[in-house]
């Protein structure tokens, strides 16, 4: 007979070796496997001596430093699966060996599952042995994408321990999301948050998604609020907090978020710097939304299409920067030959009282084939008017009453710019 904790010193050297990434062979161990009141560790099996022997043979193979891995691990897969083991126990002990050497073997991880699946059903392996393989075959049915196994597994594994583990609760958290059980995700989210002695960031995510796809986003804020008091430090909270308080219309709070995280340099995001700067703009803060806007587009943070400088012209009107705005109007209208740029610009300009550029906007506009064109020749009657060109203002006083929405004003205004003509010795 070959004594078992011998060999599961060597199977833990094996493993470590090869899956460091799985819980269940980490070297640091809690040093209780169970905890269940009243547990008494039940007596230690032993190996058949035939297994035993045959399966010693295999760790040695594996062992063999003098063998390449890759062949260590083939030539110990197939010594393994020649073991015809006759108790429980025997095949257990082979089959959770044999799964664990092939999760490093590519197309097998489904067979390793299967494999370690039937060593867990067993359920005769010794306690501790008993308790690590429950989970890794809850953790590689994730791998494999069975969500509703891993969950039953990792079930399992807190029943059998009578364990209470964050990083569990956090994982069936995600099983939960895969599988768009959100309701679940929340329960198992908050029972992983109770149990961190230390605060993780991981479940209070998962919260955050689960509020989100129900589109309780009032939940989503809450959720984010905690996250950006306890990790504020993390660039990313930051930015959904202030996304999420958009969705909910709080858009006071959504800019003191976003604003402050600008002030941190938390922002990073093309995405993030456009909302701040569209929270100012509709906060009646229109100047800082513009000065925002022409920094980081000059930086090539913004995009500087021509949408992109026509919004930034808009803003600088709110802020009533009138001749900043027609000329970056002009600039949106060089790239996009948009009349209706033209047309704009050519207001502003007739605002700040800038005639003649006026003139040259909205006769641009007109060129470019605008639609509605009574009304460039409504501001054109005007621009020609206050510099003094009578002539060219009754002429497009006359268009402009073509547009049955301007008819009256244009009416009213031809005997007054007849009167002026006359008064200066201009006959019309």
């Amino acid at each position: 007979m070959i004594n078992m904790k011998k060999l599961n010193k060597v199977l833990m050297t094996a493993g470590v070796a090869l899956f460091g990434s799985y819980s269940t062979l980490a070297i640091a161990q809690q040093s209780a496997a169970i905890v269940c009141p009243g547990y008494e560790p039940a007596k230690t099996q032993l190996l058949g001596e035939r297994s035993g022997k045959k399966l010693q043979r295999a760790y040695e193979v594996y062992l063999n430093e003098e063998l390449d891995e890759r062949e260590r691990v083939k030539e110990a897969i197939s010594m393994l699966r020649d073991i015809d083991s006759k108790e429980d126990f025997d095949t257990a002990t082979v089959n959770r060996f044999l799964g664990q050497l092939l999760v490093s073997e590519d197309g097998k991880q489904l067979e390793a599952l299967s494999l370690l699946t039937r060593a867990a059903d067993l359920g005769v392996l010794n306690d501790k042995d008993q308790a690590d393989i429950l989970k890794l075959v809850a953790d590689l049915s994730i791998q494999e994408e069975k969500y509703e196994n891993s969950i039953k597994y990792y079930k399992k594994w807190m029943s059998f321990t009578c364990k209470e583990d964050p990083d569990i609760y956090t994982r069936m958290a995600k099983a939960y999301t895969e599988m768009k059980d959100f309701d679940n995700v929340l329960l198992t989210a908050d029972l992983a948050i109770a149990n961190y002695v230390q605060p993780n960031k991981n479940p209070f995510a998962l919260k955050i998604n689960a509020f989100h796809e129900k589109k309780q986003y009032d939940g989503a804020v809450e959720v984010a609020e905690i996250l950006v008091s306890l990790f504020p430090g993390e660039k990313n909270w930051w930015s959904q907090l202030g996304f999420f308080y958009m969705l909910v219309e709080d858009y006071t709070k959504a800019l003191s978020t976003f604003s402050l995280a600008h002030k941190q340099g938390y922002l990073t995001k093309r995405s993030e710097f456009k909302a701040l700067a569209q929270l100012y703009a509709s906060s009646d803060v229109p100047y800082k939304s513009a000065q925002l806007q022409k920094k980081y587009m000059a930086s090539g943070m913004l995009e500087s299409e021509a949408s992109d400088i026509a919004s930034l012209a808009n803003t600088l009107q709110l802020a009533r920067e009138y001749s900043e705005a027609a000329k970056y109007y002009g600039q949106a209208a060089a790239k996009s030959a948009d009349p209706d740029h033209y047309r704009k610009q050519g207001v502003l300009l007739l605002t700040a009282e800038d005639y003649r550029g006026a003139i040259t906007a909205l006769t641009k506009s007109i060129e470019s084939g605008i639609d509605e064109e009574g009304k460039v020749h409504f501001s054109l009657m005007e621009a020609n008017f206050y510099m003094g060109n009578f002539r060219k203002a009754y002429e497009h006083a006359t268009e402009a009453q073509k547009d049955p929405s301007l008819r009256r004003n244009a009416l009213a205004w031809i005997p007054y710019i007849k009167q002026k003509a006359e008064n200066r010795g201009v006959k019309i």
